[in-house]
């Protein structure tokens, strides 16, 4: 559009330049909305989509036109358009026209657009180019009636020097140049931060604003980019850290220069709160002037900008050819290198069919259409050629419309929301092209139901790329529980009824009792983070849980055999026992749990062992008044003795081990023991009251071996054979190759002495042993006289009626005289 309109005034044409974060973009805006009409002209698809939704909320979706290659909002009678710099409409008078990052006029790929645009682009009444201040003396040179407005930097910018990744403040855009490197720079920041959003320019702007949404929200504290977040992309950062100063520029891997750092660094800081930038991972830290150039945003300034001949010659090819080599012949401008299309339309020439068709006038012009296709998919240049030249010969055919014939399998082909990442991002490329066909009316047929088809899939795609990106760079359990974390006030955390714990949603363990169960973490970051997040949020209920326990009833507690103690129901202590037994009357327990305050454990634990003390002495109320008489004296002599023995062996001893002191017990001494509930078998001496289930499961919770199963039958013994304690509290006696019940070793003393010193089969069937088993039984339990054998040199026992009787007889010694039996001694007093 011209500034030479009749009647009207030249437009006025003004240069806003300065660096990022001075406002710019936000001045054009205004600006636009004070005039009827407005466009605007963005460097990026996302940027232009922002810009595009705030006008919207401001003035209506029926006001404001997008306008990008590969998507188009056009409303019935728009005033203001919003576009990206190739797709600007210019046939349209508005009265007001911005292109913003003017600068690009010096890009080897873009930047004879935006000289076109620099050059020839004109608002009726106003025109503005938003841009860096390396653009004054070019603007000048080209414009000679431009008025240059400088604005400075709303914040600071400082240099921070080399920080490891893991060491990033929060609130930090991680900067690469290469899809590889931005997802690996993400996955590690998700293992040792929690996670991080991803940002490229080959994102649609749905997938980018979601993963934006996660930063801008706090969810996550870090930003994994490419340099399209250099282009205007607003967004609260406050450090930049670049993990790399080398970029591909479509031709060759390069340095940065000092302006792109400036333009990619000084997206830190926002408004007038200052911003650091630096340098993580690979990258080396940054030379001293050029920090100052960044720094104080001194660059060269940019000398040439691109340029290529607008006015092309479509008679015939050649003459395209040659009009596309036109040299400017104005200072200031550059011929710009061979682009894409070009380079497309020297290749397509030579393909014999194409020169055939591309005859006429009208051919040519099909054919530059046919090589301006964008690249989205970034192929190789044969396969873009082919995609070219398919197009060309739809478009020449004998409909002159790409049908639905050619669409509908490219379509069919990406209409599918499975697999991964790169999967996912492969197809959103191949809808990107399809929907820069379908927004051509004059290439497609039904131009407007392909368009609306490829929308629609294009946010489908979005989405579930969106859903893929977080799952595998997000951790959003350790996320919310993090900025649970640094927010304090606002973080909300519970215990449900149940005693699930959540913190901001997140179920971060089980509280039972006064016990915290948390859960495992996937990776050591979130491990340490569900700690933190657990102390928070469960100490209060368990300081309060343990004030409760300190003050319950006895009948809150209960023990397991196990050596567990249970408050109302639930595990929460567990006692200290040992492999010999632990003292049942001065119990010892482990709290379980580590959170809380120290001194309402420490009254907490001396509440279970003053329950379990109390306990020991209703359970095992014999052994525990046996104990009594002998610490106070009333059990003197030979039963003092038996009854220590019973007390170290938990109530069950040998008989064969206190046999002597048992023949040697008076009357009155027998009677005694009896009183203290004491029981002296043919096998065993034993506290029978010990033998009750009751006291059974209590007894044996001070013993840390392995349980034995309570049973009326035979049980094989162990290779170890167990401590005296533990036969005691199941109520066993050890005899060979058997465990076997005390009462059924008496019982079966019993049935042998009614039956003359044998066992009955009837005797067996009661007992419920096989015969070899009583066998093996009572030869384990004959005394030890019994089991001894004769002593060398022993004379040998004569047989009746052998032929050595007579002369044993005639050599027999005189009978001794008997020894008097010693009298038995009276009990002591």
């Amino acid at each position: 559009m011209s500034d030479r309109s009749a009647g009207l005034p030249p437009s006025r044409v003004t240069a806003v330049l300065g660096p990022t974060n001075t406002g710019k973009t936000h001045l054009a805006v205004e600006r636009m909305l004070g005039h009827a009409s407005g466009m605007i002209g963005l460097p990026l698809r996302l940027l232009a989509r922002e810009i595009y939704e705030r006008i919207v909320k401001q003035r209506g979706a029926a006001a404001v036109a997008l306008i990008t290659g590969e998507e188009k909002i056009v409303p019935a009678r728009p005033l203001y358009f919003v576009c990206t710099v190739e797709a600007m409409p210019l046939e349209r008078s508005v009265e007001f026209l911005a292109i913003d990052e003017i600068q690009l006029v010096a890009d080897p790929e873009r930047g004879h657009v935006f000289t076109q645009r620099l050059l020839h682009a004109r608002g009726r009444f106003e025109t503005m180019f938003l841009g860096a201040g390396t653009m004054e003396p070019l603007i000048r040179r080209l414009i000679p009636d431009v008025e240059i407005v400088t604005r400075d930097r709303l914040s600071t910018l400082s240099y921070a020097g080399s920080k490891k990744l893991t060491r990033l403040p929060r609130r930090s855009a991680i900067v690469a140049f290469s899809t590889e490197r931005v997802y690996a720079i993400a996955e590690l920041i998700r293992r040792q931060r929690g996670g991080a959003a991803v940002v490229m320019g080959s994102l649609s702007p749905r997938t980018r604003n979601a993963q934006v949404a996660l930063y801008q929200s706090g969810e996550v504290d870090f930003l994994v980019a490419t340099d399209a977040i250099g282009m205007g992309l607003n967004m609260d950062v406050d450090h930049v850290a670049f993990a790399g100063l080398r970029k591909f520029d479509g031709r060759r891997t390069r340095w940065l220069h000092a302006h792109e750092i400036g333009q990619i660094a000084g997206r830190a800081g926002r408004h007038l709160r200052d911003g650091t930038f630096g340098v993580t991972a690979e990258a080396e830290d940054l030379d001293v002037d050029l920090v100052e150039q960044v720094v104080e945003h001194r660059f060269d300034p940019i000398e040439a900008a691109e340029w290529r001949n607008a006015r092309l010659d479509f008679d015939t090819l050649p003459d395209l050819l040659r009009s596309l080599t036109v040299t400017p012949g104005r200072a200031g401008l550059s011929l710009t290198a061979e682009a894409l299309d070009e380079t497309l339309l020297r290749r397509l020439i030579k393909d014999e069919e194409v020169a055939r068709i591309g005859r006429s006038r009208g051919a040519v012009m099909r054919l530059w259409e046919a090589c301006q296709l964008p690249d989205f998919q970034k192929t190789t240049l044969d396969e873009h050629a082919r995609l070219a030249k398919d197009v060309f010969q739809a478009l020449t055919g004998k409909r002159g419309r790409l049908t639905d014939d050619w669409m509908a399998p490219r379509f069919a082909f990406v209409d599918r929301d499975d697999g991964q990442i790169d999967q996912l991002s492969a197809r959103l490329s191949a809808v990107r092209t399809l929907s820069y066909i379908a927004n051509r009316p004059d290439w497609v047929h039904d131009a407007h139901g392909w368009r609306d088809k490829t929308r629609a899939l294009e946010d489908r795609l979005s989405d579930v790329l969106h859903e893929r990106l977080t799952a595998r760079f997000v951790d959003r359990r350790t996320t919310a529980l993090m900025r649970a974390l640094n927010v304090r006030e606002d973080a909300f955390a519970g215990v449900a009824e149940d005693g699930e714990v959540t913190v901001e949603g997140q179920v971060v363990g089980q509280l039972e009792g006064v016990r915290f169960q948390m859960e495992k973490g996937a990776s050591a970051l979130e491990d340490r983070t569900l700690r933190q997040a657990a102390v928070r949020a469960v100490t209060p209920e368990i300081n309060r849980r343990l004030g409760q326990l300190a003050a319950e009833a006895d009948e809150g507690f209960a023990v397991t055999p196990d050596g567990a103690v249970l408050w109302r129901g639930v595990l929460t202590a567990q006692i200290q026992a040992t492999p010999t037994g632990a003292d049942p009357f001065s119990p010892s327990v482990r709290l379980l749990g580590d959170l809380g305050a120290t001194p309402a454990r420490e009254r907490a634990r001396r509440r279970i062992e003053a329950w379990l003390a109390s306990e020991a002495g209703r359970a095992l109320r014999d052994l525990r008044r046996l104990k009594q008489a002998v610490e106070s004296g009333a059990l003197r002599g030979l039963p003092r003795g038996l009854a220590f023995r019973l007390i170290e062996a938990g109530g069950l001893i040998d008989r064969r081990d206190v046999d002597r002191d048992l023949a040697a017990l008076s009357q009155v001494e027998r009677r005694t023991l009896k009183s203290f509930a004491i029981r002296v078998g043919v096998h065993s001496v034993w506290l029978p009251g010990l033998q009750k289930p009751r006291a059974r499961h209590f007894a044996q919770a001070f013993v840390t071996a392995p349980l034995i199963p309570a049973s009326p039958d035979l049980i094989p013994a162990p290779v170890e054979p167990p401590s005296p304690r533990l036969l005691s509290a199941s109520g066993l006696r050890h005899a060979g190759r058997w465990l076997a019940p005390v009462e059924a070793l008496e019982k079966m003393a019993e049935l042998r002495a009614a039956n003359h010193g044998r066992l009955s089969d009837e005797a067996l069937t009661d007992l419920g042993w096989s015969a070899d088993q009583a066998k093996q039984l009572i030869a384990a339990l004959k005394t030890e006289r019994a089991r001894r054998p004769d002593k060398p040199g022993a004379a040998p026992k004569i047989v009746k009626d052998s032929p050595f009787a007579a002369l044993a007889a005639l050599t027999e010694a005189p009978t001794a005289r008997p020894k008097r039996r010693r009298p038995r001694r009276k009990a002591a007093s």
